[in-house]
């Protein structure tokens, strides 16, 4: 069974684990990510003003590419990725003249025909969690993992559609199936600092401070995401918290792929935990996850 599949720039390049990972997973599970052809990139913004019609050319040319090649869904990793292509696919079935505008522009046909997924929507409701869970070859037992959604993976919720803006269950649904123990924590949802990482260093180290100290708080041993820029400002931001808050101890930050490769028995030394700035292998292997 194959999926067309939208990588995305950051998964060829800062973010190649996520997508090594998700890939192989996929064969695993019974499916094929069917990389689309001659792809570009998303934009990775979706515009905030009604008249920004030019932005969502790139996105649209994407779904209309997605049609063509005959297909009515589009699977993607990136969090980034899956909210711009969710959300304008949402305006292409729902709003007549930005739709207009964006089409005539392009010069392609397009009216919302593709279904955008999310990869961990795909296991939820395609395969199913509790087929997921049959899969597993080495549960994560003993790993407590707090579940970090960050912002657009699940705003707005209108428009996403995905779960709970404010009490999302999907994400410790996975670690459940995977055989792990997901921790509740209050910054779940909160913003990492996102892009504030660019010309802000002290707002996107502020933010993932707060989050990794909540998650640590909760009785965390490490943290997942679906993001690569949640990953970057998470993992790399770390020195800096420990310069200005002496007592804060390293947690490491991991694609959720990362972990359910592992959870089928996948090897670690090809998902690409060398990249992390704090190693997440010292902590697997005392938890028996790795050997």
């Amino acid at each position: 069974m194959k999926y067309p599949y939208f990588p995305g720039c950051t998964l060829y390049t800062k973010a190649k684990k996520l997508d090594d990972a998700g890939r192989e997973c996929s064969l695993k599970l019974g499916f094929e990510l069917d990389e689309l052809k001659d792809w570009t990139c998303c934009g990775a913004t979706f515009p905030l003003v009604n008249d920004q019609h030019i932005t969502m050319s790139g996105p649209t040319r994407i779904l209309a590419d997605t049609k063509d090649q005959g297909n009515d869904k589009l699977v993607t990793l990136c969090s980034v990725c899956f909210n711009v292509l969710k959300r304008t696919n949402h305006v292409m079935l729902n709003d007549e003249e930005r739709r207009a505008k964006v089409t005539d522009f392009i010069e392609r046909d397009y009216h919302g025909e593709v279904e955008v997924l999310h990869y961990l929507q795909l296991l939820r409701d395609e395969i199913g969690f509790d087929v997921l869970k049959e899969k597993v070859v080495k549960p994560l037992e003993g790993l407590k993992v707090a579940c970090y959604y960050g912002c657009l993976l699940l705003r707005p919720v209108k428009e996403i559609g995905l779960d709970s803006m404010e009490d999302p269950t999907i994400f410790e649904d996975f670690v459940r199936a995977l055989g792990g123990e997901p921790i509740e924590f209050p910054y779940k949802v909160e913003c990492c600092g996102a892009f504030q990482t660019v010309h802000s260093m002290d707002t996107a180290t502020r933010c993932s401070r707060d989050i990794l100290r909540s998650a640590k708080n909760c009785g965390a041993d490490v943290v997942i995401t679906t993001c690569p820029l949640c990953q970057f400002n998470l993992d790399d931001r770390q020195p800096e918290i420990q310069k200005s808050d002496p007592g804060f101890s390293s947690i490491p930050v991991v694609y959720f792929t990362q972990l359910l490769a592992l959870a089928l028995d996948l090897p670690a030394e090809d998902l690409g935990f060398e990249r992390n700035l704090i190693d997440p292998l010292p902590l697997l292997k005392e938890k028996g996850v790795v050997e």
